[in-house]
């Protein structure tokens, strides 16, 4: 009798397994993904069974729980009109986008209704210092709002000081505000600041938060990515820098220090970017704090610097972001220059940049010698081979972990953000880049890039075909799993 119970209990099992593959199988092929991830999905389950089926599961398909979902659907129309009314009242917006701006230009008002605006004035910050210092005397110096948004705020060295500088503007009668994501900030939701800053008034949520009970319903690795500050409604921080000190930050990783730019911000591109952190928020929490500012314009600055907001996310204007990074590399005609910490580019980018270099631009990717990711790292790794034989220059930054991530085309324009070349960035986590269309801004960038170049080492190709089997092989095992990473 048992011998029967255990037949039957291993044929229920076999059909529930069998069943479950078929299903997911199914589910995979219908979703009609770019076909390297369908048949990435499929590899796994079918190798891993149990585990592969799983994993798709908790992470194959974009849930961002049922209310989010909601409030960004309701959330579309309102924000659009109110762009739309705001950009009405500012003065002084005629003016020609260059011919090779225009294509990105375009695609992103049709799909994120995101305007270009002229009059902005732009400060390059390169030092950690210079940016947590002028952050921490815009926080001291404001009268009305405060509101930030990072995907890592780790507490220690400066970073504290902008906690006690908001605290204090919160008991002064100032509106702060802090949307930090949930696992990049987890070592913050664990310390003493949360409940500290909480009573001195200051208003943090924790965004995308992880959970156990959570998985069944919400996927866990989409992250809100962003880095921005928005002060007084007059002066707007965004780059590549999370809020930590690095001389504090993951020291023990054995990948130096970590090397960020931040863009400071005035004119008419400052209420957009408020836009955005008002988006995030009713997205989080609820709150609608649209309509509680109406913006009365002052005059735009007297330069002419234009700038075009570019904000992505699962459910934020579908591929844009990839379609105009696609775009930039096809507008190229001299140099193009990539800067980021991650590379896993699909095939449409790899083929992009080498066709940019069949064309006779000088392609420059420039990325840091070591990163705090293995797996991304042998998966980088494996499109050196043919990026390297198709003549696109590869320099590896040995002076820290270089997490700039901005893109310069010729002299003319470039895309400066929180976006890693990577398929997490560009088609999952929310995400946020600036167009910048203007001369002298693309001056200091490509002076910029110049000195990461002169502290990077450029990759032979002859010397990288020898590198041991073993490590190939590892490569191209990850190479196969780069568009689940």
């Amino acid at each position: 009798m048992s011998d029967y119970l255990y037949t039957l209990l291993g044929w229920l099992l076999f059909l529930l397994h069998t069943s479950l593959v078929i299903g997911v199988t199914l589910r995979v092929i219908m979703k009609r993904r770019p076909v390297g991830v369908s048949l990435a999905w499929l590899a796994l389950i079918y190798a891993i069974p149990v585990l592969g089926v799983a994993t798709y599961i908790l992470f194959g398909e974009v849930r961002l729980g049922r209310k989010r979902a909601e409030r960004a659907k309701s959330m579309y129309r309102p924000h659009a009109d109110w762009i739309n009314v705001l950009v009405a009242r500012f003065p002084g917006q005629r003016f020609e986008v260059s011919d090779q701006v225009r294509p990105i230009y375009e695609l992103v008002k049709a799909r994120l209704n995101m305007p270009m605006l002229s009059g902005n004035e732009m400060a390059l910050l390169q030092q950690p210092g210079d940016i947590l210092a002028a952050m921490l005397a815009d926080i001291c110096a404001a009268r009305s709002s405060c509101y930030l948004e990072f995907y890592i705020w780790h507490p220690g060295g400066r970073a504290d000081a902008i906690a006690f500088a908001l605290m204090d503007a919160a008991r002064r009668g100032v509106d702060c505000r802090l949307l930090l994501d949930s696992v990049g900030s987890a070592d913050f939701f664990r310390s003493r600041w949360p409940k500290r800053m909480r009573e001195a008034g200051v208003k943090v949520v924790e965004v995308l938060p992880v959970g156990a009970f959570r998985v069944l319903f919400e996927r866990q690795d989409l992250r809100m990515h962003r880095k921005l500050a928005v002060i007084d409604d007059a002066v707007a921080y965004t780059g590549s820098m999370n809020l930590v000190d690095p001389a504090c930050f993951k020291q023990d990783a054995g990948v130096g220090q970590w090397v960020d730019i931040m863009l400071r911000i005035r004119g008419p591109m400052v209420p957009i970017l408020w836009s955005l952190f008002v988006w995030d928020w009713e997205m989080e929490t609820g709150e609608r704090l649209l309509e509680q500012l109406e913006y009365h314009p002052v005059r735009c600055l007297d330069n002419q610097l234009k700038l075009q907001l570019l904000p992505s996310g699962p459910f934020m204007g579908g591929d844009a972001i990839a379609q105009s990074l696609l775009t930039a590399v096809y507008q190229a005609r001299r140099r193009l220059v990539l800067i980021t910490p991650y590379f896993v580019p699909d095939d449409p980018l790899v083929a992009a940049l080498c066709s940019a270099v069949d064309r006779g631009v000088e392609v420059q990717l420039v990325l840091p010698a070591r990163n705090d990711s293995r797996m991304v790292n042998y998966a980088c790794n494996a499109f050196f081979d043919e990026l390297l034989h198709a003549g696109v220059e590869i320099h590896l930054y040995a002076a820290g972990l270089l997490h700039t991530k901005c893109v310069l085309v010729d002299h003319q324009f470039a895309l400066v953000g929180t976006v890693n070349l990577d398929k997490r960035s560009l088609w999952l986590n929310f995400e946020m880049t600036l167009l910048v269309d203007d001369g002298q801004a693309m001056g200091e960038l490509l002076q910029l890039a110049d000195g990461y170049l002169a502290d990077a080492t450029p990759l032979s190709w002859l010397e990288w075909r020898k590198r041991p089997l073993r490590r190939r092989v590892v490569e191209n095992l990850f190479y196969l799993l780069s568009p689940l990473l």
